[in-house]
C-alpha cells in the first residue's frame, strides 16, 4: 500500500475550539465547516466540534447530512439559497440562510414553506463581494420583516483586512453603527478579528483557519497562538539517489545539484493535493529533521535533500505539514495560504483519525 496518509488528531481540533471559546467571552461560536471542514471531512470532525454553538457551511447537502449525523444545533449556509427549490429543506432542517441579495428575498416572499427560516442579512461594509449597503440594508430589513417567511433577523458582515494592516476600523464602525439603529444581534468576527478585535465579537463568531490549526496572520506562527495542527499529511522515502556534482534533477532538470549529494524520493505529489508550484528550498521534515525539497514536484513523488539526514533511507518518515512544520510556512513558502492545502488534500489519500 503507498504509504502517504493523513492524520487527524480530534484533540487538537477540541482545543483550538476550547481557546477560541476562551477569546470569544460570551459570544457564541459558529464553526467554520465549509469545504467538507477545510479538507478535514466533515463526517470525521463533526462530534469534537460538539462544543461550537453551531456549524457553518455553504452545501445544502451536506447540511442535511450533518442533521442526519445528529447534529441539532443551528446551522447557517453562508450563501443562502440558490434556488426556490431549496426552500423548504431550509424550513424542513431549520437551517439558517445568509440573504445577501435581492433576488434572494423575492424568492423567501413567494415560496411555499412548512415553517418560517431564521435569516442572516449580509452587510457589504467595505468588502465589496456580498451583501447590502447603506439603505438598501434597512430596505431588505423592511422587505424581510413583512414577509411571514422569515423567523430571526441577524445582521452579518465580513472584514476584508483583519489580518492586514488595514485592520477592521472602517468597515466595523459602519456595521456597528448599522447594529446600533436596527437593534439587532450581529455576527461579524473571523479567526483573525476574534483573536485581534474583541470589540466586533458581537453575539456570534465565525472561527475558520484558527480551528483547524493554522494562523489567521502571516507573521505570527499559529503555535505562538497556542493552536495545534489538526491535520499532519506524512509519506515514506520510497527510493534514494546519489548524485554527483552538476547533475540535474526531475523534470526539466531545474535542480542542478551543486555538490554530491543524497536525494530522497518521497511518495507524494500535486495528485494528492501537494502544491505544484512548491518551489526547491520548501522545508520538509525527514525522521523528524528540517530539510528541503528539491527540483519540480510531480503528480506522485517529490524530491527532498538527505545531506543533513544522515540516517534517512528507504522507509524513512517525512511530515509534508502538520505535526512540527506548520502548513502556514510550507504554503507561504509556495506563495499561497495554508486553506489552500488543507482543502486540496486529494480524496486517494487516506486518512486515520486519532484523538
Amino acid at each position: 500500500m503507498r504509504p502517504i496518509q493523513a492524520k487527524i488528531d480530534l484533540s487538537a481540533l477540541r482545543g483550538n475550539l476550547e481557546l477560541l471559546r476562551r477569546h470569544a467571552g460570551d459570544a457564541r461560536i459558529w464553526g467554520i465547516a465549509k469545504a467538507d471542514a477545510y479538507g478535514h471531512g466533515l463526517a470525521r470532525i463533526q462530534h469534537a466540534l460538539a462544543a461550537a454553538d453551531g456549524l457553518a457551511l455553504l452545501e445544502l447537502d451536506a447540511a442535511i447530512a450533518a442533521r442526519d449525523r445528529g447534529w441539532a444545533k443551528p446551522i447557517l449556509l453562508l450563501e443562502g439559497f440558490f434556488e426556490p427549490s431549496e426552500l423548504e429543506w431550509f424550513a424542513q432542517h431549520r437551517l439558517t440562510a445568509v440573504v445577501h441579495q435581492e433576488e434572494q428575498i423575492a424568492m423567501l416572499q413567494s415560496a411555499r414553506i412548512g415553517a418560517p427560516i431564521d435569516v442572516y442579512l449580509k452587510v457589504n461594509s467595505g468588502m465589496n463581494r456580498l451583501g447590502f449597503t447603506g439603505s438598501g440594508t434597512r430596505a431588505a430589513l423592511e422587505r424581510l420583516r413583512a414577509t411571514a417567511k422569515v423567523s430571526k433577523v441577524t445582521l452579518m458582515t465580513h472584514f476584508a483586512d483583519a489580518d492586514g494592516d488595514r485592520g477592521v476600523e472602517e468597515q466595523s464602525k459602519a456595521f456597528d453603527e448599522l447594529v446600533r439603529t436596527l437593534g439587532l444581534p450581529s455576527s461579524s468576527a473571523n479567526s483573525a478579528a476574534l483573536l485581534r478585535y474583541p470589540h466586533t465579537h458581537g453575539d456570534w463568531v465565525r472561527p475558520g483557519i484558527f480551528l483547524y490549526g493554522c494562523s489567521p496572520f502571516p507573521e505570527q506562527s499559529a503555535q505562538s497562538l497556542g493552536a495545534r495542527p489538526v491535520m499532519t499529511l506524512g509519506s515514506r522515502i520510497i527510493a534514494v539517489q546519489s548524485v554527483e556534482q552538476g547533475a540535474r534533477v526531475g523534470y526539466s532538470g531545474t535542480f542542478i545539484a551543486p555538490r554530491p549529494m543524497r536525494i530522497g524520493v518521497v511518495a507524494c505529489g500535486y495528485a494528492d493535493g501537494y502544491p505544484r508550484h512548491a518551489p526547491a528550498g520548501t522545508p520538509v521534515l525527514v525522521n523528524g529533521v528540517r530539510t528541503q525539497t528539491l527540483g519540480r514536484v510531480s503528480m506522485d513523488m517529490l524530491f527532498v535533500n538527505l545531506d543533513n539526514v544522515a540516517d534517512a533511507g528507504v522507509g524513512s518518515e517525512v511530515t509534508l505539514w502538520g505535526e512540527g512544520l506548520s502548513a502556514d510556512e510550507v504554503a507561504a513558502s509556495a506563495g499561497t495560504v495554508s486553506y489552500e492545502l488543507l482543502c486540496g488534500l486529494a480524496a486517494r489519500v487516506p486518512v486515520t483519525v486519532v484523538g
